[in-house]
């Protein structure tokens, strides 16, 4: 399927990018992350680990909680990206970097489909 893009900042161009596929990981990273509990509450684990054993127990307990915070943050954040990803999708701006309007690479979106920026503006932020 040829998928025509339009974008503000950049001009129209025309890709064989197979969305379906896209769409596909997409809804699958999804699942997984619902499916795991990814955005589950912690207390019931918060009260488990601190009251329990010694101070040594309480302080490993108090930095497993804070790892699980971590990683239930880092799953909400990629929730967010793909419902973005998906909604990019349905209004035909899939594949286009959010910052400089250029398309990004099949091999970032084959790694991430999720993600938001090309290579390149990814860079910059980064520095």
């Amino acid at each position: 399927m040829i998928v025509s893009y339009k974008s503000a900042r950049a001009p129209r161009y025309e890709t064989s990018m197979d969305l379906g596929h896209y769409k596909e990981a997409l809804l699958r990273k999804r699942g997984e992350i619902l499916g795991t509990g990814g955005i589950k509450p912690l207390q019931a684990s918060m009260e488990t680990n601190t009251r329990q054993g010694d101070l040594a127990d309480q302080a490993s307990g108090n930095n497993e909680v804070h790892i699980q915070l971590k990683l239930k943050q880092t799953d909400a954040k990629i929730l967010q990206a793909i419902d973005e990803a998906l909604w990019r999708i349905e209004k035909g701006t899939y594949g286009l970097c959010r910052d400089c309007g250029e398309p990004i690479a099949e091999a970032r979106l084959n790694a991430i489909p999720w993600t938001r920026v090309c290579i390149t503006c990814k860079e910059k932020q980064s520095t």
